[in-house]
C-alpha cells in the first residue's frame, strides 16, 4: 500500500513538472510578444529560446511517451492504421467539438457567458506577434497538452482496462483540463471541460495519441480563423 502510495504521488510530481516545463516554454513566448514592438532585438532572443525549450520538450515528451508505451501499457496505446471508418470516427469526434464550439459563441454573442480570459488573453498576443503565436496556439500547445492531459495522465492514473476506469478517467481528465484553462470553476470551465471530454474519449476509443492531437489542433485552428 505505502508503495503504491508513493508511485502515484511520484507520478503527479511528473505530471505536474511536465506541466511546468509546458508553461515556461510558453512564458518564453509571452515575453517575445511583450517585448516584440519596443525591443525587437530582444523579442528575437526570446523567440530563439521558445524554439530550442519547446523542440527539447517535444522531444524529451516523445521519448518518455514511446518509453511509456513499451513499457505497462494494458490498453494497448500506440500508432494504429487508419481506416475508412476511423475517419469517418474522426470527423463525428470533431463535429461534437464544433457544436460545444458553436455553442460557446452563441451563450458568448447573446451575453449569456463573457469571453474567457484564457481566450482575450489569446488573442491580445496574436495582435501583438501574430504570426509565432498562430503556430504555437493551433501546433505547438495542441501537442504539449495531449501529452500531459491524455497520453502522461492516461498511463500513469488510468490505464486498467476496465470500463469505470475509462469513465472515471475522460471525467477527470477534461475536468483538469478546464480548470487549468480558467483557473477558477464557472461555466467557461464546464464548456472547456466539454472539449477535454471528447479528447480523452478519442485518445481511448483510438487509442492513438495522434487522433486527439489532430483534433485539437482543428479546434484550435478554427478558433482564429
Amino acid at each position: 500500500m505505502t508503495r503504491i502510495i508513493g508511485r502515484t504521488i511520484g507520478r503527479i510530481g511528473l505530471l505536474i513538472l511536465f506541466f511546468i516545463a509546458y508553461q515556461l516554454v510558453s512564458l518564453l513566448l509571452i515575453n517575445a510578444t511583450n517585448t516584440a514592438a519596443k525591443a525587437p532585438l530582444v523579442s528575437s532572443e526570446f523567440l530563439l529560446y521558445t524554439t530550442i525549450a519547446g523542440s527539447l520538450l517535444l522531444v524529451g515528451f516523445m521519448l518518455l511517451y514511446r518509453r511509456q508505451l513499451r513499457g505497462e501499457n494494458p490498453r494497448q496505446f500506440g500508432f494504429t492504421t487508419l481506416t475508412f471508418k476511423r475517419v469517418a470516427l474522426f470527423i463525428a469526434y470533431f463535429a461534437a467539438m464544433l457544436g460545444v464550439q458553436l455553442l460557446w459563441e452563441q451563450l458568448i454573442i447573446h451575453h449569456i457567458l463573457p469571453s474567457p480570459q484564457n481566450q482575450t488573453m489569446i488573442e491580445q498576443a496574436v495582435n501583438k506577434l501574430p504570426l509565432w503565436n498562430n503556430f504555437y496556439d493551433v501546433f505547438a500547445a495542441p501537442i504539449f497538452e495531449e501529452f500531459i492531459f491524455r497520453g502522461f495522465f492516461f498511463n500513469y492514473f488510468f490505464n486498467r482496462k476496465t470500463k469505470r476506469t475509462a469513465i472515471l478517467g475522460i471525467l477527470v481528465s477534461g475536468l483538469i483540463f478546464g480548470f487549468l484553462h480558467t483557473l477558477d470553476f464557472s461555466v467557461s470551465t464546464l464548456l472547456y471541460s466539454s472539449l477535454g471530454w471528447i479528447l480523452a474519449g478519442a485518445y481511448l476509443y483510438f487509442k492513438d495519441l495522434r487522433y486527439p492531437i489532430g483534433l485539437h489542433v482543428l479546434n484550435n485552428f478554427l478558433s482564429i480563423i
